[in-house]
Parts: C-alpha cells; structure tokens; sequence
C-alpha cells in the first residue's frame, strides 16, 4: 500500500487531486487540521479536505483520511466525533508536524516529549469516533533526540490506533538527510506482539530503489511518500512496477492544477503555487526545468495561463494519439 503524505503548504487538495490522477497511490491524508479551544463548524474541515463532499475521495477516487492537530484529548476527541460523521475515511493524528510555529503551541512533533499525553489523545479519539471509522497517527522519530520514539509508539498503539506512520527523523533533523530508517526498524520491533499494528514507512523516498531499501530495512511492507510523488508524479506507478508518467502527460494535468488554484488562492499568489510546483518537477524532467526557467518572472496569471495554452498546444502537436492523456485522466477533468 502506498500513502500520499500530507505537506502543510504545498500537498494539499488541489495536488492531491492531480497526484492522483496519475495512478498507484492508494490512500491520501489531508494537512493538519488544528483544533485549539472550540469544536469546528463543518466548514473549516471541508476547507481542508474538499473530498468530504464527494464522498471522502478524491476526483480519481483515492480515499482521503482527514488529520487533526492539538494537544487537548477532549476537543480532539469532540472534532474527531463531529469530523467522522461528515464521512472521512478515516482519522488521523498528527505527532510530528516540525514547525515552530505549530510546535509554540503544543502541536505536532513538541508532543513526542510526552508519551503519556499522546496515549490519552489516541484513546479520547478513538472512543469518539464509531468503530468502523480508522483512528491512526503519524509521528517523528522525537523531538530533540530519539530517546522516547518507542514510549510513543508504544502509547500509540496501547491507546488503540489502527495504523502508524512514522517518519524516520526527528524534528531537530527537519527534512534533512538522511532518513533513519534502521532507527525506525527499532522501534517497530519493539512493539510487542499484543500491540502489533500495521507501521507505515516515511521520509526520503525518492526513487523506486530508495522504496524497496527502505522497506528492506525498515521491515515495513508499506510506504508513505510525499516530495517524492510532487517531483515525480509517476513513482507510485514505478513503485508499484506499472511505469511511469512521461512529462506529455503532465501539461494537462498541470492545466486542472491552475484551474482550481485560480479558483481557490488569491490572485497575487497564484503564480507561485505553479513555480513552487515546477521547481520540484525540474528535478525529474528536464521539460521542467526549461519552463520554470520561462516563467520565473513572472507573477502575471494572464502569463501563466498563456504558457499553459502554449504548452498545451505544443504537446498536443508532438504527442502521438497513442501516446495522449489517458482516458481515465482525462475524464477526471
């Protein structure tokens, strides 16, 4: 099984709904959803996971799990209560979360110092929500240092979490490389067996050759990737020994990428959600890198939506009719 990561200000709905297009990811998470001192109106969570009315998936029709943030066992549970019933497929909790911000507040990753608090949280949540709805979690190896990663994975799983994901860095390693994955392979042995829960593998996956190293060390049968898919829209094909996404197919997809930023981000920062999105793709295809070259400079949609026609056309002209969008892709649209 092969899970999309959520990523706080770049994976969220709108690429999502692109990445999965493209075919071999199986289930998404959302960003995190955070719940300070009030139980959300329904609106704030269809915000972040627009897929609650269409069913919980998304356009292709990859289940979508929603993510909670907070630290107060209580109010989780009650958003956790109120969030199923809108029809997620699934809860999950989120424990890793680097940022400073977040972390200031008693939110994310700061909560691997207490193990305790994060059993309490689980257990709340999964009391609250009906059985047949899926609670799991996602966490970091630690805070400043690895020292608590079992008591947590531990706490996670006697507290009743279907499922686990850990990322296999703490938050003072932040994205940087490498990923312990020998670390994470200690910690999913320390389960034992009375508290054995399926453990997702995340962090640095890039290629099909990290994914198969990474399960080979980990242990772990499955895989959560995140910039790896954003950079490469086809590696959970590749993973999965079903090909790859050659970069023809990427202009259209990139074209329902801009329609839904237009329809959804102010008109002053819509240019730089397609940039951020081209400077990872430049890292794959070299199509990329000539067209974030292009665009670079400009912050004009107009000029965007120009590029995007002429792309378009471009791939259009040059592309054999064999060898077009594939119909279930161009369906989606």
């Amino acid at each position: 099984m092969l899970l999309l990561a959520p990523m706080e200000g770049l994976l969220d709905a709108t690429l999502r709904d692109v990445l999965t297009r493209t075919g071999g990811i199986d289930r998404c998470v959302t960003e995190f959803i955070r719940v300070t001192n009030t139980v959300l109106p329904e609106r704030a969570f269809i915000r972040v996971m627009p897929e609650l009315l269409n069913g919980g998936r998304t356009r292709a029709g990859v289940p979508v799990r929603a993510q909670l943030l907070g630290s107060d066992p209580t109010l989780l549970a009650e958003n956790a209560e109120r969030l199923a019933s809108l029809g997620p497929h699934g809860i999950d909790l989120n424990f890793g979360c680097p940022a400073k911000t977040v972390n200031q507040s008693r939110g994310g990753a700061v909560l691997l110092d207490e193990p305790e608090l994060i059993g309490r949280i689980v257990a709340a949540v999964r009391r609250a929500v009906p059985a047949p709805v899926p609670v799991s979690a996602k966490m970091r190896l630690g805070f400043n240092d690895d020292a608590r990663a079992e008591a947590c994975a531990h706490a996670i799983a006697e507290a009743g979490a279907d499922e686990l994901v850990i990322h296999a860095r703490t938050k003072a390693h932040g994205y940087r490389p490498p990923a312990y994955w020998e670390r994470l392979a200690e910690v999913r042995a320390s389960l034992p067996a009375h508290l054995r829960l399926p453990v997702i593998a995340n962090g640095e996956i890039w290629t099909v050759a990290d994914a198969l190293r990474c399960q080979q060390v980990t242990g772990c049968e499955h895989l959560m990737i995140g910039r790896g898919m954003v950079t490469d829209p086809g590696l959970a094909l590749a993973i999965k020994g079903l090909g790859h996404v050659p970069w023809h197919v990427l202009p259209p997809l990139m074209a329902v990428f801009w329609q839904q930023v237009s329809a959804r981000v102010e008109r002053r920062h819509r240019a730089g959600r397609l940039k951020q999105w081209l400077n990872y793709l430049r890292k794959r295809y070299p199509e990329a890198q000539v067209a974030f070259d292009e665009l670079r400079l400009h912050n004009d949609p107009a000029d965007i939506e120009a590029w995007l026609l002429r792309a378009r056309a471009v791939e259009t002209l040059t592309t054999e009719p064999s060898r077009a969008l594939p119909a279930e892709m161009a369906q989606a649209c």
